[in-house]
């Protein structure tokens, strides 16, 4: 049974003492497949959408591995490495090691850029046995001396995708290269494009695969809904919505770092308690963000997609799109920002005419359509007509085609 699973793998004692105290019962998908193969030594290729428990699915074997073969750490030279794509995530999935891992005399020390390098070397050179890393600080690090990888044993590329469209898969090779090739991998992905395939196949041995597919469908207790709106009706949309909807906290997403940063100070004029998250903030303006986001201080975070990744905060309970993604997946990863840890949510999705084709692809990817809210004030009967010509003119395409005329 679920319920027996943690208890079944065998794990050591402080381990299983963590788990009983962050309330780790059940396993997710992800955890209940990855896990027992890790624990086995197997590299593995893993596919799941964000929000699906991977974190805990690759920290508790690393744990276990470390653990059951101790040994003091060397200085500048980790045992296990992990990969983020950015500096949210890497401080979640080092928080991560730090709650499963609290009862074992095991260091470790997460580095990213944005801050001084200097408290970061010195973490380094008393050694540490598990460095989270994003890829362009790491590097800068190795090129410094300050961090040596050919004694790392265990290494985690994770977000794959998120790496890919952010540029530094470059910067990753360079990294796999100066690891030993005697040594454990693990990718992790919410998506498997060819290239990151082909990343797999360059860097792992004999991988076992998991795919925990979404086949289009989203967390079920989460109400999602479609709103046609003209472009210049979108701001008034957003603050109708906000002064209408009970909500405790609301995650907005743009496709700019401008909008975002516009819209949290519009809102934050019309008292509603706002705050920003994307690229363009430093790493403590950021973190500040998140800090407030999490703590209740703030209650709407409007955030672009790169700066996303990384927000773990249980109860949010509406997510809204201010522009729909161009990434069909995207769709998935941000409205699975809420109902998390059993809860419900709210997702309510934006659209003018310009966005038609990507709303076209979502659905696609769901395999139904998003419900359409007509009972709100910018109902746009333009953008509405749009969609239903768009999709007659679809089927009217189909009919003529020759493999289905009659």
């Amino acid at each position: 049974m679920n319920e027996d699973f943690f208890h079944g793998l065998d794990l050591i004692r402080p381990i299983r003492q963590a788990l009983h105290e962050e309330g780790f019962e059940v396993p997710t998908p992800i955890q209940r497949e990855a896990i027992p193969l890790l624990l086995g030594g197997h590299d593995l290729m893993g596919c799941a959408q964000t929000g699906s428990g991977k974190t805990a699915a690759f920290t508790l074997p690393i744990l276990q591995t470390l653990a059951k073969s101790r040994r003091n750490p060397i200085p500048r030279s980790p045992r296990a490495l992990v990969l983020a794509p950015t500096r949210e995530l890497a401080a979640q999935i080092s928080s991560s090691f730090t709650s499963f891992g609290r009862h074992l005399r095991l260091r470790q020390a997460v580095v990213y850029g944005g801050v001084s390098k200097k408290p970061q070397v010195a973490e380094l050179a008393r050694g540490v046995d598990v460095l989270v890393a994003t890829p362009g600080r790491l590097l800068d690090l190795m090129g410094d001396g300050a961090v040596l990888l050919r004694m790392v044993e265990i290494m985690v590329l994770d977000e794959a995708d998120r790496m890919l469209d952010m540029g530094f898969i470059p910067d990753v090779k360079k990294i796999i290269a100066a690891l030993p090739t005697r040594r454990q991998t693990m990718l992790f992905s919410a998506t498997l494009p060819q290239s990151i395939s082909t990343l797999a196949g360059g860097m792992l041995r004999k991988p076992r695969r998991i795919q925990i597919e979404a086949n289009g469908k989203t967390i079920p207790k989460i109400e999602q809904k479609l709103l046609f709106v003209d472009q210049k009706n979108k701001k008034a949309l957003l603050m109708d919505i906000l002064d209408r909807q009970d909500f405790t906290r609301a995650l907005v997403f743009t496709r700019t770092k401008h909008k975002a940063q516009n819209l949290s100070i519009q809102l934050s004029r019309r008292r509603v308690k706002a705050d920003a998250l994307h690229g363009d903030k430093t790493q403590a303006a950021r973190q500040r963000a998140l800090d407030g986001f999490h703590s209740g201080r703030t209650r709407v975070l409007v955030a672009t997609d790169i700066a996303s990744r990384g927000i773990d905060v249980s109860d949010i309970d509406h997510v809204i799109n201010y522009d729909l993604p161009v990434e069909p997946g995207v769709y998935i990863h941000r409205i699975g920002r809420t109902a998390r840890a059993g809860k419900t949510g709210i997702a309510l999705s934006f659209c003018d005419t310009s966005e038609l084709g990507h709303l076209d692809e979502i659905e696609k990817l769901l395999k139904r359509k998003l419900p359409v809210m007509q009972n709100q004030p910018y109902h746009s009967k333009a953008v509405a007509a749009s969609r239903s010509g768009a999709e007659r003119r679809s089927v009217a395409r189909a009919s003529w085609h020759p493999a289905v005329r009659r």
